[in-house]
């Protein structure tokens, strides 16, 4: 593949370079778009050449049959592969109940930054800090205006709408720190709405907290 083409597929919020399995999923759904419209592309390309170069060919294909073929068939079966990757692999965003209940942090965002706080500890931290191979349910909110949450590397993003909680679920392969942004236009200093989460070995978590909590109480 060209370079050009490779130019945005890395790098810390590219959502073609996934970290976990949620983002493996949106990842894995946007290549199944980009191969299925490359070769439409390709396809109405060789037929438009046909029609330049050897136009008998095609005058032996009636109306009804472009009609019938290129109005119906085809773009059904494009369709019924689209949405049925798109039911699939979505389910795999959803936060379903698991038998041992997932870690839950909470995330809440205001105008115009975040503040990142664990299970029952007051105390917030300006970075969000979760054990690597675990899922994690990052419970989201905002105490102004609607903001966007949004780790592109590790998973989807999801709303934060005032006086209410959205949960999404999220999970990192590897231990590394990974880019956030805030995905929804939110006022003069949306740009600036950026944090870091930082995934840790799961055995080096608990003194990675502590540290950052005791950090986020002085």
């Amino acid at each position: 593949m060209p370079l050009p083409l490779l130019a945005a597929c890395s790098g810390p919020l590219s959502t073609l370079d996934p970290a976990g399995p949620a983002a493996a999923a949106v990842a894995t759904l946007w290549w199944i778009m980009f191969w299925g419209s490359a070769a439409l592309f390709v396809l109405v390309g060789a037929l438009y050449a046909l029609a330049w170069f050897r136009p008998a060919a095609l005058a032996r294909v009636s109306v009804g049959q472009w009609l019938v073929g290129g109005g119906l068939v085809m773009p059904s079966i494009v369709l019924v592969g689209l949405v049925g990757a798109a039911f699939v692999l979505g389910e795999r965003l959803i936060p379903r109940p698991l038998e041992d209940p997932p870690l839950r942090v909470y995330a809440q965002a205001y105008q115009w930054d975040w503040r990142f706080g664990y299970d029952d500890d007051e105390a917030t931290t300006s970075e969000l800090h979760i054990p690597v191979g675990q899922p994690v349910d990052v419970v989201v909110t905002t105490e102004d205006v609607i903001h966007s949450f949004w780790v592109p590397r590790l998973a989807g993003k999801i709303d934060a709408i005032p006086g209410h909680e959205n949960v999404l679920r999220i999970e990192a392969d590897r231990p590394g720190a990974y880019r956030g942004v805030c995905a929804e236009f939110c006022g003069n200093g949306h740009t600036t709405m950026r944090f870091t989460l930082i995934a840790h070995a799961p055995e080096d978590y608990a003194a990675a907290l502590a540290e950052a909590r005791a950090e986020a109480s002085r």
